[in-house]
């Protein structure tokens, strides 16, 4: 079978189109035929070794596809199953053997590229807005890259429990697609102070929480951006890591800071089906709009990676074997 596999770590050139074995099939997994693969910021982590991964590896923890074959203690799925998952490393490839616990049916009537599309961003959003600090009508949050595959979800979520939601983009074109997702307010950070922005949206009240993936470069400011007993959610680092702090910056305001990660908070069957089940279900009433931006073959994953490293998309990039 066809795989996109990493013998090296570095720029997108590492990820090489190659022929592997098909994967064996354990007693507690599935295997299956892979129709559209979720690309996200992860796997750009996984490539550059900002996430530890041994070498050689296939990328990828997102898919959705059929199932081909089931294992002797496999209860979740059958063979011919239309599945979503993610979570299990090894989804750039034709077929993936994956633990059977991750793996989600998809509803009726719901595309498997749609739900690639969703299971990722639409978890993380998830937790996010609905778990680590659940929004409650009123709250204002600031969500950073809010036209990109989580701010976009993450926006039309907050939104719904009633919240208000500044955004931060860096065009005016994606300024418009998050003020369509619902964003109240939308700064566009190359050419204006998103604090200076927040401080005079809020009146110097400041906000309840902070959405944050993208890291180095704006981490300082979202501190500055919370009032007393703020919660600040760091959940990327896509601009880099944030250098070594003193907890005493948070006293002042008594402010909160966490740095979560999916795996966490979709660690049991139950979790994962709550989280899966909520955004598909979502998707397919159209209550939670998508925003795939572009789909390409297998074999070109590495210009995948360059468009979204180069911060040239807007929403969910898929990958076709």
């Amino acid at each position: 079978m066809k795989v996109i596999q990493i013998s090296e770590l570095g720029g997108p050139e590492v990820l090489v189109y190659k022929e592997v074995k098909e994967p064996e099939v354990s007693d507690d997994q599935a295997l299956v035929d892979i129709k559209a693969i979720g690309v996200n910021y992860t796997d750009v982590y996984t490539r550059t070794g900002m996430t530890p991964s041994k070498v050689p590896v296939i990328p990828g923890v997102e898919a959705a596809g059929i199932v081909l074959q089931a294992g002797k203690g496999v209860t979740e799925v059958k063979e011919g199953d239309l599945v979503a998952y993610t979570g299990a490393m090894g989804s750039y490839a034709e077929r993936a053997a994956v633990p059977s616990w991750r793996l989600v049916k998809v509803p009726d009537g719901l595309s498997a590229e749609d739900s690639a599309a969703a299971m990722l961003q639409g978890a993380t959003a998830h937790y996010l807005s609905q778990t680590i600090y659940p929004i409650g009508d009123g709250d204002t949050s600031l969500v950073h890259a809010g036209a990109g595959g989580v701010g976009l979800l993450l926006i039309q979520m907050v939104k719904a429990r009633g919240g208000r939601v500044i955004a931060t983009v860096s065009t005016d074109e994606k300024a418009l697609l998050a003020k369509e997702a619902g964003a109240d307010y939308v700064v566009v950070y190359s050419r204006e102070d998103f604090l200076s922005s927040v401080m005079q949206i809020t009146d110097n009240k400041g906000l309840e929480v902070v959405y944050d993936a993208v890291g180095a470069t704006t981490f300082e400011k979202s501190i500055g951006c919370l009032k007393q007993r703020g919660v600040m959610v760091l959940y990327g680092q896509a601009s880099g890591h944030v250098h070594p702090i003193s907890p005493s910056i948070l006293n002042p305001k008594s402010l909160f800071l966490t740095r979560p990660g999916l795996a966490a908070y979709t660690s049991t069957r139950e979790e994962v089906l709550m989280r899966a089940n909520d955004v598909l279900g979502w998707v397919k009433s159209k209550t939670l709009q998508l925003r795939i931006h572009g789909k390409y073959d297998l074999r070109d994953a590495p210009e995948a990676h360059r468009q979204l490293e180069g911060r040239l998309t807007t929403g969910k990039l898929l990958l076709i074997p």
